[in-house]
């Protein structure tokens, strides 16, 4: 019980130090980068460090922090989080819903290192949205999306969501799919207490989109979440 209340306690006042130390940059960087590498990644770390959770990355040879890409990748703990700004060497950007944009402070630094909001109630919007997105891709930004849209509670895959599959076709770059572990054990869905442990996080090889388009947009699902699978599956 004491270590539920001191890591839950350590977690909130340390993401509200970062915060402000994230504030301070978003307006010396307007690209986000100084945000990622210097208060993002260095919270996320530390916030494993103090939890006792150990992190095995495999496949960064298969990376590439000049290509931008779409890293696909399954979602089991909020644990994901920290591992991925940790662990992947890229200057991505999370996808995340609009609404989480209107978040005092969160939200202006969010905007500020270019995350991008996908508006999901009105079609019209939400289509924009998207378009937005793939021209950013294009541009050079890589981004990180979870299929599935929402945390698996005991770690099995379920099923994909479309978006983010739209999105590589829109944007032609490549889909890094990425298999996360045993994430669910540290931190169970629906539960705030941490348990110390470790999770294995692995990179896959990239996956063209030449030759897929929208009617085979199924396929594309299929390939990315075989690919998710087998990595999880490999021991």
């Amino acid at each position: 019980m004491i270590r539920f209340v001191a890591l839950n306690a350590f977690i909130g006042f340390h993401t509200i130090l970062f915060i402000f130390w994230g504030l301070i940059l978003s307006l010396l960087d307007e690209k986000g980068r100084l945000v990622h590498f210097y208060a993002a990644a260095p919270w996320a770390k530390i916030i494993l460090w103090v939890c006792g959770i150990r992190v095995i990355p495999e496949g960064q040879e298969n990376l590439d922090p000049e290509e931008p890409r779409i890293y696909m990748t399954n979602h089991q703990s909020y644990f994901d989080i920290f591992a991925l700004l940790t662990y992947l060497p890229v200057d991505f950007k999370f996808i995340l819903k609009q609404e989480l944009m209107k978040i005092p402070l969160l939200g202006f630094i969010m905007k500020r290192a270019r995350y991008i909001a996908i508006e999901r109630e009105d079609p019209r919007k939400a289509l924009r949205s998207m378009q937005e997105a793939a021209e950013k891709i294009r541009d050079g930004t890589s981004v990180v999306i979870f299929p599935e849209g929402t945390r698996s509670p005991d770690g099995t895959l379920q099923p994909f969501k479309r978006g983010g599959f739209n999105l590589a076709l829109r944007s032609g770059c490549d889909i890094v799919p990425i298999a996360i572990t045993d994430s669910y054990r540290i931190v169970p869905k629906g539960s705030l207490r941490i348990h110390k442990g470790s999770f294995r996080i692995r990179f896959g090889k990239p996956i063209s989109m030449t030759g897929y388009n929208k009617k085979t947009i199924v396929q594309l699902m299929d390939r990315v979440r075989e690919s998710i699978l087998g990595q999880m599956e490999s021991r």
